[in-house]
């Protein structure tokens, strides 16, 4: 075999990435929150079948919270494919909550799965607390799990729902990094997720939106601090992907035009947004902090 053959047999096969996942119009369909990954029409992609890890987080121990379905779950599946073991977090669904940890095991690494409300303040301190017991510490937080829902009117939204999204998106996100800091290492990190939502707020969504851009606030000011013990702190800001969040939050002529006002025409999938968590996490990203990574399908965040 010559050089230019070995070339040939190892080339990455491209694809057009408009056409790599469904576009819309997708199945009007409708789900009960918080929604359940089995009966999305199509089910998402969380990389079962193409993610393929090369040992960049090998032997760390990550906690990712809302890690039963979505970006949570490709994040989980893809940290254990590069050799981390991972706790996760969910709040009630038991079934998807399973199938992450089987795919953690699957992939040679320990699972701890944690079934919790993180609008309870100890019950995420807690969590970081069993993730250092049952895994023997903690390199890598990944503040994920979040709440939405839509109305056609600020004045739609209920009262109490407006004090429950800020504890779900934000209050928790600093327990969780108040409780990671006293244990993560020189070179750990902490990764929030975000949403395009905090440059590009929706009416609809007002309340989401709102907890989207403290986050990113949020994520600036610990980066300051966190760094004087050596802890990277950035941002992951996801356009639309296709996660169970849809169907249970959206009304079903929405979610059957999901995503089709991105370039791709489509939304992403929770398999594309997990190598850019993976690179934040990694000593690759020895130089990163502060920043917040945009994954919106071309959508231009203003």
């Amino acid at each position: 075999m010559t050089g230019n053959d070995k070339v040939t047999q190892d080339k990455v096969t491209l694809k057009d990435p408009r056409d790599q996942y469904p576009q819309p119009e997708f199945q009007k369909q409708d789900q009960e929150l918080p929604g359940r990954t089995e009966e999305m029409k199509p089910v998402p992609d969380h990389g079962e079948q193409g993610y393929r890890g090369s040992g960049k987080l090998k032997g760390l121990s990550a906690l990712v919270t809302g890690g039963d379905s979505g970006i949570g779950r490709a994040v989980a599946l893809a940290y254990a494919r590069e050799g981390a073991d991972v706790a996760f977090t969910y709040l009630e669904e038991d079934d998807d909550a399973a199938e992450t940890k089987r795919l953690v095991e699957e992939a040679g690494s320990r699972a701890v799965s944690i079934k919790m409300d993180q609008r309870n303040r100890d019950a995420c301190y807690n969590a970081i607390q069993r993730c250092v017991d049952e895994l023997g510490g903690l390199d890598i937080l990944v503040n994920n799990a979040g709440y939405q829902m839509s109305y056609e009117s600020l004045m739609d939204i209920p009262d109490e729902e407006i004090s429950d999204i800020f504890s779900a998106n934000i209050e928790s996100f600093f327990f969780l990094s108040k409780g990671a800091l006293k244990h993560l290492p020189a070179g750990g990190s902490i990764i929030n997720t975000a949403s395009i939502k905090a440059f590009e707020p929706s009416p609809n969504l007002a309340h989401y939106s709102a907890t989207k851009a403290a986050i990113l606030n949020f994520t600036l000011a610990l980066a300051a601090e966190a760094i004087k013990q050596g802890v990277r702190v950035n941002a992951v800001a996801p356009g639309p992907v296709w996660t169970p969040l849809i169907p249970s939050t959206f009304p079903e002529d929405k979610v059957a035009g999901f995503g089709g006002n991105t370039l791709f025409k489509r939304p992403a999938q929770p398999a594309e947004l997990a190598p850019v968590y993976v690179f934040l996490a990694s000593p690759e990203a020895s130089y990163v902090t502060g920043e917040v990574y945009g994954v919106t399908g071309g959508r231009q965040q203003i």
